[in-house]
């Protein structure tokens, strides 16, 4: 028991009856007694245990092995873990995992140079038959120059050719790809959407926001209804060997649950999804009631909750909305037409009693998200995602209006660079970059910090970025230079990034994301202790299993 003294988390014994606060009161014995060497739980009342007993997907008592054990019945199952830890069940609070499916087609260009994005395409090439396109995704704006970023890179290739960038809110086509869909550059799309054209008005293959993308996107040859559910299994699965047990889907499209309904007809999902449709910016009236009418349904283990609206786009394509606009005179304004519409329609949202998170990168947008908020007079619970960087005056507002943020440190250490010579740096300035991800001022101003990777924009390694947020460098890679080292977060930050802040900033109470009776069951064994292992070493850890409603999910 490592020295812990403290009396047994328990629910009270049937023949005592349930005290009457009591979380879970016992009517019968344990389905499963899980055991491992150490169970981090995360609870004041008891950090440390050995055993979990649990009933009906539930936790019914924590405690040693001989207290877990008065919960046993002749049918009782065991799971037993030696020499591991267990944590409460991790959840990744930003993922596309839904509409992500279609941002992943193609080839991964994640983290390669413009030698080796040429290459790979080439390969892929080959292997395509009559009409195919080539697809990517992942990629870097730093393969351009400064100002160079088109599809005309891709204009050697003898078919249609689309790579989204790594952003996830621009992409690039070649003229094959913008002939084949009909684009003249003419097109009137609505925000900061936009496709941009040079000194002649010929586009040239970058596509700026969703509308714009999908102008291309929406032309290429679709994949079929068994990949879709193929690849969205596999994505699940994925994560669930990272150690995720549930995740928090930030979009939810046409076919969305009939996708998820075929999915559960095949498999039990292995991570719970809890999906919050988007709300893009000018939205009317028959979609924000259609978001409203979605709320509360659902499968067995998905459900849809809140809704994700934007207040901009993203730094790297010049539609995030900066204090003051960027060295190039752009991210400087919202991708609403009229930030009042955003502010009404957070409000007519709040006034039905949604959860709501917005994206808001630039410091302009999370003032505008806060002010908001503030007026709405609201104690939410409210969430803003990514706030990239971030001035001195808003970090306490996050604690004051209880808003929580949910970022992802992730970025910063695969997406910029210390010397400050990425795209992203050299478009915010010198300031602005060091101020960047402040994962440690919002944690000690008293911010609930949720984490996530926003995947696909960055892998779904669990482990990867909870290292990441510690040494504000890529993981097992110690010749890299720390970005803002002096936001690195702590061993338990990041855990509880991923489990107790991870609740909170959803307005879970202190049972979830916990292990203490009363809390669902979701467990992540980990092969060592991720709280005192080097971080370099966290990002390699086994995960021995995960458990979603006390069942084992892998």
């Amino acid at each position: 028991m490592n020295g812990q003294t403290a009396a047994p988390s328990l629910v009270q014994p049937e023949s005592a009856g349930p005290a009457p606060t009591d979380p879970a009161p016992r009517t019968g014995p344990a389905d499963l007694i899980v055991s491992a060497g150490t169970i981090h739980t995360l609870d004041d009342e008891r950090p440390v245990a050995e055993s979990i007993a649990i009933r009906g997907g539930v936790i019914v008592a924590v405690g040693s092995p001989a207290e877990t054990e008065q919960w046993a019945g002749p049918k009782t199952r065991r799971a037993e873990h030696p020499g591991s830890t267990i944590v409460p069940g991790l959840t990744d609070c930003h993922v596309h995992v839904l509409m992500g499916l279609d941002l992943v087609r193609g080839v991964d260009l994640t983290d390669r140079d413009r030698n080796g994005v040429l290459g790979l395409l080439r390969e892929a090439e080959v292997a395509l038959g009559p009409g195919e396109w080539l697809l990517g995704w992942g990629l870097d704006p730093n393969v351009f120059t400064a100002g160079e970023i088109s599809g005309r890179l891709f204009d050697g290739f003898s078919r249609p050719v689309a790579a989204r960038m790594r952003d996830g809110h621009s992409a690039v086509a070649n003229a094959a790809a913008l002939a084949a869909a009909g684009v003249t550059g003419r097109e009137r799309l609505p925000g900061t959407a936009s496709v941009v054209v040079d000194a002649a008005g010929s586009p040239t293959g970058y596509l700026l926001e969703a509308a714009a993308m999908d102008l291309v996107t929406g032309a290429a040859p679709a994949p079929s209804p068994d990949e879709e559910l193929d690849g969205l299994l596999a994505v699940l699965e994925g994560m669930a060997a990272t150690g995720i047990t549930s995740a928090h889907a930030l979009d939810f499209g046409d076919g969305t649950g009939e996708l998820l309904r075929r999915a559960e007809e095949r498999a039990e999902l292995p991570v719970r999804l809890r999906i919050s449709p988007i709300c893009w910016p000018g939205a009317g009236d028959d979609e924000i009631e259609r978001i409203i009418a979605l709320q509360g349904s659902g499968g067995r283990r998905w459900c849809v909750e809140g809704v994700k609206l934007f207040i901009d786009g993203t730094v790297d394509n010049g539609t995030a909305w900066l204090d003051e606009p960027d060295v190039y005179g752009e991210n400087a304004a919202s991708v609403w037409h009229s930030p009042e519409d955003y502010e009404r329609t957070l409000h007519r949202f709040i006034r039905a009693g949604l959860w709501t998170t917005t994206h808001a990168i630039g410091d302009g947008g999370v003032r505008r998200v806060l002010d908001a908020i503030e007026r709405s007079g609201s104690a939410g619970p409210h969430r803003i995602e990514h706030i990239e960087t971030l001035p001195d005056d808003l970090v306490p507002r996050f604690a004051r209006l209880g808003v929580a943020a949910s970022m992802q440190p992730v970025h910063a250490t695969h997406h910029t660079r210390a010397d400050q010579t990425d795209n992203w740096s050299v478009r915010v300035g010198l300031e602005r970059t060091q101020r960047g991800w402040r994962c440690r001022d919002l944690r000690e101003a008293g911010a609930v910090l949720a984490l996530g990777t926003d995947w696909p924009i960055t892998p779904y390694d669990a482990r990867a970025l909870m290292a990441d947020a510690r040494l504000r460098r890529p993981a097992g890679r110690p010749e890299v230079t720390p970005v803002q080292p002096d936001q690195a977060l702590t061993a338990l930050m990041a855990l509880e990034g991923y489990t107790t802040h991870a609740a909170l900033s959803i307005g879970g109470s202190q049972g979830p994301g916990r292990i203490t009776p009363g809390a669902p069951a979701h467990l992540t064994v980990f092969g060592g202790d991720i709280l005192e292992l080097d971080p370099d070493d966290a990002a390699r850890v086994d995960v021995v299993a995960t458990y979603v409603d006390g069942v084992r999910a892998r």
